[in-house]
């Protein structure tokens, strides 16, 4: 199988590299892919940090300093995917697209698991993994939040794409 791209995810505490899965679920790959390549991440924030779970980031309505936090978590990329549930367990550091209700509804924000959440596994679509520095979200999680989950203050990303080979 040739080597797939990965992703690096820049923020104030550091670096998140992410092994992607596209034998998982090739179409999240392409679209987490496509939009990176894009920079249609670049200045979302992470808006949601629950700890002992999760911090998920890439809501187009975080771009903006001066939005309200009531429409973070909000907003997509303008499409929804179909789910691509499989068998990859959602263990520490697992990478997997967010949703509404519906299961195909996801479309450009995603989380990653700061601790094994089961609850979560073949209800979600997983589609990569934290290969190096989870202490980050670590980092992330631990910073001090709102009522809704939102970080007190923004934790911005960058989200840049390496190539095979590079």
């Amino acid at each position: 199988m040739a080597e797939t791209a990965r992703a690096v995810i820049e923020t104030r505490f550091g670096e998140m590299e992410i092994e992607l899965l596209p034998g998982k679920a090739p179409g999240h790959v392409k679209n987490f892919l496509d939009l990176a390549r894009k920079r249609f991440y670049d200045g979302t924030t992470f808006h949601r940090v629950i700890p002992d779970f999760m911090i998920q980031g890439g809501c187009p309505n975080t771009r903006d300093p001066k939005s309200t936090r009531a429409t973070h978590g909000t907003g997509d990329a303008g499409y929804k995917l179909a789910a691509e549930f499989n068998d990859t367990p959602h263990k520490r550091g697992v990478v997997s697209m967010a949703r509404a209700n519906d299961p195909n509804s996801a479309g450009s924000q995603f989380f990653i698991c700061v601790a094994d959440a089961p609850f979560l596994d073949k209800q979600y679509s997983a589609f990569g993994r934290v290969v190096r520095g989870l202490e980050v979200a670590d980092r992330i999680v631990s910073s001090p939040r709102d009522g809704r989950d939102n970080p007190n203050e923004r934790v911005e990303m960058k989200v840049r794409v390496v190539e095979p080979g590079a």
